[in-house]
């Protein structure tokens, strides 16, 4: 949507929204985009890609265990650190890192992690696809106020959780409880601050939080040094090599939102994988594990290999947001909006040692066209293969579902400025927008405008159709976030279950989610 005037965007969203809302609209209202976004591209030379080697984030070792818990203890601070060859970022970090340490845990067993806010701004964490107790889900309100004593309590200039008296806030550290009674998964974890969570993950608040169940591990998958988490992110860098973004406070403590240039997201030009400016990958010729995650604040990607291999499917999904499929499935390319999650199979055994093989974003153009590089540096024995049968999933249907639900996304006004509203209201942490009953089946039916990722905190639902007529081909699985293209309407269908409490929904572009996109349910 890059080039809209603000006119014309705020008319062409109302009337698309009307229209879909209507149930009148389809795909062929807008002429189809890469992205909703605007690029904020670099003021440094960018570096030469794939001469990076691909980091892999360290796991974090737990500082105690007992017979139910394993016990984290994370320190949010700033730090300086080389992304770009030969220039010094300032960013902010989980012990100081992008991304994040990964953590690792068993499904069923408990994660009691502590985080220590040393950064000068409140912070908020969100275990995103975690199916966790209201009081550690990371609701925007509840603040950890920085430790430094000197930041005042009553200060939350920008904050809904002055106006919202069910917000708890603590100073310096709190303790999330992550009981993690869900299958193996690839989850993570990032700020969700109250109109910041934007800028804050911009910044390097993002990390892996891995789940892992006995049904997987019994599974003869890629494993070990072949299995290979990738955050995907962009960026944009400035002359002094400090990350570059459009923030109207820059300092992040009182007025919210970008400048009005970047309202419909913010997209870099300089792709990012784990940290890394288009990293390669040394690997043998076999199969290998990719779990991607798209760690972007709005900018879309549609994957492929180049060369593709001689079948030409470059990938084997075997899971999806949630976990496993119930049956692998090939691609030929992976769209993937902010905050989803796909595992992937690759088989580089069917390249010659020494090939290059190169993961690039079709949607992409210039620098951003191409991601990273996989160079097959040796031959391997193969101790891996994709089984037909995957996991089994709960099957949901229409006829089990007590509530049908709508919900349009949509551009609109917050106050007196523009920015995102959903059923043409901006957030409030104080308005209920539905209350599911404690393990009823509900269908919600979400429409936009433009590209929404839509995420719902709590639990993960299926996708019963898109546009009118059946899930895509890359619909499938146990998802948490879905995304919707520019006027569609997708249905999901959920079992709300786990436990009772306050948690949210809203787009995963983080520029909308701060700008009022942003919705809540409470399951009573």
């Amino acid at each position: 949507m890059s080039g809209l005037s603000r006119r014309r965007f705020l008319g062409l969203t109302g009337g698309a929204g009307a229209l879909v809302a209507a149930g009148l609209a389809g795909p062929q209202l807008f002429r189809p985009a890469a992205a909703t976004g605007e690029l904020l591209t670099s003021q440094v030379p960018l570096p030469a890609p794939f001469r990076v080697p691909l980091p892999v984030p360290a796991v974090l070792a737990p500082v105690a265990r007992d017979a139910d818990a394993d016990r984290y203890e994370i320190v949010q601070r700033q730090a300086t650190v080389e992304i770009l060859p030969g220039l010094r970022t300032p960013i902010w970090g989980y012990q100081g890192t992008f991304p994040g340490p990964t953590i690792e845990s068993r499904s069923g067993r408990t994660a009691v992690v502590r985080h220590r806010n040393e950064l000068p701004v409140p912070t908020v964490v969100h275990l995103h696809g975690g199916r966790t107790p209201p009081e550690s889900d990371g609701y925007a309100t509840d603040l950890v106020l920085p430790a430094d004593a000197a930041y005042p309590t009553h200060s939350h200039s920008g904050h809904a959780s002055m106006h919202d008296p069910a917000a708890v806030i603590t100073r310096g550290e709190r303790e999330y409880v992550y009981p993690l009674r869900q299958r193996a998964s690839t989850l993570w974890y990032h700020d969700h601050r109250m109109d910041f969570t934007g800028p804050a993950v911009y910044r390097g608040l993002a990390g892996f939080h891995l789940v892992r169940d006995d049904e997987e591990d019994a599974l003869p998958l890629p494993h070990g040094e072949r299995e290979l988490p990738l955050l995907i992110t962009d960026r944009a860098f400035a002359a002094d090599g400090s990350l570059r973004y459009p923030s109207i406070d820059p300092s992040l403590t009182t007025v919210p939102g970008v400048e009005e240039a970047y309202l419909e997201g913010v997209l870099g030009d300089v792709i990012l994988v784990n940290g890394a400016p288009w990293p390669v990958a040394e690997v043998s010729a076999t199969r290998h594990r990719l779990r991607v995650l798209n760690g972007s604040n709005a900018r879309r990607y549609d994957l492929a290999l180049d060369p593709p291999p001689p079948d030409g499917r470059s990938f084997t999904q075997i899971g999806s947001d949630q976990g496993l499929l119930d049956v692998p499935r090939g691609h030929e390319h992976v769209p993937i909006a902010p905050a989803e999650r796909y595992d992937l199979v690759v088989d580089f055994g069917a390249y010659p040692v020494g090939t290059e093989v190169t993961l690039v974003n079709r949607l992409g153009t210039g620098s951003t066209a191409r991601v990273m590089r996989f160079r097959v540096a040796r031959r391997g024995a193969e101790d891996s293969h994709v089984p037909d049968r995957l996991g089994e999933l709960e099957p949901l249907d229409r006829a089990q579902a007590a509530v049908t639900r709508e919900f349009s996304f949509r551009g609109g006004l917050v106050g007196d400025r523009h920015g995102w509203a959903i059923d043409g209201r901006p957030y409030s942490p104080t308005r209920i927008d539905a209350r599911p009953r404690l393990g009823d089946v509900e269908i919600w039916r979400f429409v936009a405008d433009l590209h929404h990722p839509i995420h719902l905190h709590l639990v993960h639902f299926h996708v019963l159709s898109r546009g009118g007529r059946e899930p895509g081909p890359h619909d499938a699985g146990r998802k948490d976030t879905v995304d919707l293209r520019p006027g569609e309407a997708v249905e999901v269908i959920a079992r709300f279950d786990g436990y009772r409490g306050r948690y949210m929904f809203h787009c995963h572009n983080s520029e909308h989610e701060d700008m009022g996109m942003m919705a809540n349910f409470e399951t009573v």
